[in-house]
């Protein structure tokens, strides 16, 4: 099947929970991950149950901190 991840169109094997399409991306620090799919972001407890779908948008998002910009 084909989704649209981070912009970018992959080919992916099919029912793919958002969980196994972590592995399958080797997505790095996996539990600092947020998903979205379709412009929904996920509760963690949901990556096991959430089963993608041909044409799905996908968005791999990290969040840092920085620093004040204080010098």
């Amino acid at each position: 099947m084909k989704l649209v991840i981070n912009g970018e169109e992959v080919k992916s094997k099919g029912g793919l929970s958002v969980s196994e399409l972590l592995v399958e991306q080797e997505v790095k620090m996996p539990e600092m991950v947020s998903v979205e799919i379709n412009g929904r972001i996920l509760r963690r407890p949901e990556f096991d149950t959430t089963v993608l779908n041909e044409g799905d948008k996908v968005e791999f998002l990290y969040f840092m901190g920085g620093g004040s910009g204080a010098e």
